[in-house]
């Protein structure tokens, strides 16, 4: 059985927001020179914005996964350099630990695999990831408190 659709003006909104969060993002990407973030954080806005519900797209998951998946991707970086067989490894590492720590946020298995791939130092990384985490939560929190969309995001921290 498939879901309902939703209303179109609720995907509307959904997708502004959703374009909002990301042109913030990549500003800040842009300017401390950390384009690489914006695939697995737009994977995030749109759970956040898309399915709000999700127990993927809470806070704590949303956040703690991506950190979590950094950090694997930096202890397996340490290990087998800038490679793509690192680099696959490290996705993997990163469903695993986020399965065990009830972390489970899937696009964050690509900041894994972009840490061991692109090699950056965790500072500013780290920090830049936990800035952009809590700017999607803070952006997807919006929608709700201005009682323009269904569901209130987020259900749970």
């Amino acid at each position: 059985m498939s879901t309902p659709r939703p209303h179109p003006l609720h995907a509307v909104r959904a997708a502004a927001f959703a374009i909002g969060a990301l042109l913030l993002l990549v500003a800040v990407g842009v300017l401390l020179h950390q384009p690489l973030l914006i695939p697995p954080l737009a994977a995030s806005a749109a759970l956040v914005h898309g399915a709000p519900g999700l127990p993927l797209a809470q806070p704590r998951n949303l956040v703690g996964g991506q950190l979590l998946s950094a950090l694997t991707g930096f202890a397996t970086l340490t290990v087998t350099g800038r490679t793509a067989w690192g680099a696959a490894v490290a996705g993997g590492l990163a469903l695993g630990a986020m399965m065990l720590t009830h972390l489970s946020h899937s696009p964050a298995a690509a900041t894994a695999v972009i840490v061991v791939l692109q090699g950056p130092h965790p500072v500013p990384f780290l920090p830049l990831l936990a800035l952009a985490t809590a700017l999607l939560v803070a952006i997807g929190m919006l929608p709700g408190r201005l009682g323009q969309s269904p569901v209130r995001y987020p259900l749970s921290w």
